[in-house]
């Protein structure tokens, strides 16, 4: 198992921004593959994109296992690679940064994993990502609908 590694897709959507939105992950491990989604009432899309990650890591039981993670978030993508986060951790989010909150709760989970992040186009040829917006646009459209409590504190 020393060359294992978890994968996970994730998407965010939002029916108008803001708006019902939702989020859709994908896992897998070995043979191992499980769906997540959920559903708010009010929140955005770069915030369902980033607890789409947040979500699939809080359900991973193990953390000695190397964690690649696809999104078509640029937004995700680039802040984690590119080091702005810790950036923005450093400075306390000066400037009015969004998604403070969801950014510290990903910084909290990202101590715990080795984490490589790829971007993929999203809307285009890979299934995976595919079907993750089917599961964040469905959570959108149909809920059920929790509240985001981060959005709703934030604005």
């Amino acid at each position: 198992m020393t060359n294992s590694i978890i994968t996970i897709y994730t998407d965010g959507a939002a029916r108008g921004n803001p708006g019902p939105g939702g989020y859709g992950a994908i896992l897998m491990f070995g043979s191992f593959r499980k769906e997540l989604s959920q559903g708010y009432k009010l929140t955005t899309n770069n915030r369902m994109e980033l607890l789409a990650v947040i979500a699939a890591l809080e359900t991973l039981k193990r953390d000695d296992i190397p964690v690649k993670i696809f999104s078509d978030s640029k937004y995700v993508v680039d802040a984690v690679e590119k080091g702005w986060l810790n950036n923005w951790v450093r400075t306390n989010f000066k400037g009015g940064k969004k998604n403070k909150d969801l950014w510290l709760r990903y910084y909290e989970l990202s101590k715990r994993y080795r984490i490589q992040f790829q971007w993929v186009k999203g809307h285009a040829d890979n299934p995976l990502n595919n079907r993750c917006d089917v599961l964040a646009t469905t959570a959108a459209d149909k809920g059920p609908h929790l509240i985001d409590e981060g959005y709703v504190s934030e604005n």
